[in-house]
């Protein structure tokens, strides 16, 4: 499986202060050279997740409002001392709100403690066990937060009319589940995401389920824009080295998507070396 879209494969020549467009990442109006997207949550400390992000390469990092100081706590350590906006940039998230008011009302004290900020990432989970998706209550909460002036990445399920609506609604990228949150299942519904991948006008990037390199690499061949993790890395044995094989792994899958893969031939064996021109045995 390879999607075609022009809009992930622009001319690999064209390049923006040094850096080629193949591998810049457009979300909105903001222009990032790491496909890698990392969260903030599950570290031992604030000292592993800056170690960790560091090696990832990622210039996106999200953060849950609701579970990490960013200030709205003060005389407690803030995430901010380790992972400063002067050096990335924080996503703001609603991991945790179960309604589309919870979300809205999670996302706007975070444009207030970063000073405007509006790039954010929306989540409205269904239950506590699978922290699936409920749909209807993301759908509400991203017509609010679009109308209210926000860039809305936004967090849901493999369902490709869904991926549309929120599009539709004014989403600057979409995030399907490769499988569930922290799960580490791995790209358990390849077609769904083809199917949203083809036909989004809007970056699609991964969110939920990879476990291990292989898997960012497998996301990214099948023409996703990006992947958004955490728990992958966070729950590594060793986070910093994980961090740095997934940055790798994205990468790789980023260019073999471009190279375009061989077709797949079953049944049917083909040399790899020349066969005209071959020396003929020499004779007894």
């Amino acid at each position: 499986m390879m999607a075609t879209r022009s809009r992930s494969s622009p001319p690999s020549e064209a390049v923006n202060q040094g850096i080629p467009m193949h591998q810049q990442l457009t979300i909105g109006t903001r222009t990032f050279t790491s496909r890698l997207l990392v969260g903030t949550g599950k570290y031992r400390d604030f000292e592993e997740t800056r170690a960790a992000i560091v090696a990832s390469g990622a210039e996106i990092v999200t953060v849950a409002i609701r579970r990490t100081n960013i200030g709205q706590t003060p005389g407690e350590p803030s995430l901010l001392e380790y992972i400063p906006p002067s050096e990335f940039t924080i996503l703001p998230n609603t991991a945790g709100c179960y309604s589309a008011a919870e979300a809205v009302r999670t996302l706007r004290l975070a444009r207030e403690l970063l000073d405007g900020h509006n790039l954010v990432k929306l989540e409205v989970l269904g239950d506590p066990k699978t922290l699936y998706p409920n749909v209807m209550e993301t759908l509400a909460a991203a017509k609010t937060l679009v109308s209210d002036g926000f860039d809305v990445m936004v967090y849901t399920s493999d369902d490709p009319i869904v991926a549309r609506q929120l599009e539709d609604l004014g989403c600057v990228a979409v995030m399907p589940l490769a499988s569930l949150i922290g799960s580490g299942m791995g790209i358990l519904n390849p077609w769904n995401l083809q199917i949203i991948i083809d036909q989004a006008k809007v970056p699609v990037l991964v969110d939920a389920g990879v476990g291990t390199a292989s898997d960012a690499a497998i996301a990214m061949e099948l023409g996703c824009d990006g992947i958004l993790m955490n728990t992958a890395i966070a729950a590594a044995k060793d986070p910093v080295l994980m961090a740095s094989a997934m940055r790798k792994a994205v990468e790789a899958g980023r260019e073999a998507f471009l190279a375009g893969r061989m077709p797949k031939k079953a049944y049917q064996a083909t040399a790899s070396s020349p066969e005209s021109g071959v020396m003929a045995p020499r004779a007894a």
